[in-house]
């Protein structure tokens, strides 16, 4: 059950980082993966700057909503 909730908040993650920097989701197995990588990600973050995240969902929110910004900036050049 643990598994199927962090496929759930990765996608929904995903889907909204997505829809913000991009304007548009990226696919159901696009919005998963990026969540969960995002969530490991965000994860990091916020402990490299001693803050305690609000939740599963922000960690992975933040995670995905970096690499989407990073994604942009390098393809750009």
């Amino acid at each position: 059950m643990h598994w199927l909730w962090f496929i759930l908040i990765g996608a929904a993650a995903g889907w909204l980082a997505g829809l913000l920097v991009k304007g548009r989701g990226l696919g159901c197995l696009g919005n998963i993966l990026l969540g969960i990588v995002g969530g490991v990600l965000g994860g990091w973050i916020f402990r490299q700057l001693e803050l305690k995240p609000a939740g599963t969902f922000v960690t992975a929110f933040a995670g995905a909503f970096v690499i989407l910004l990073v994604a942009n900036l390098v393809s750009r050049k």
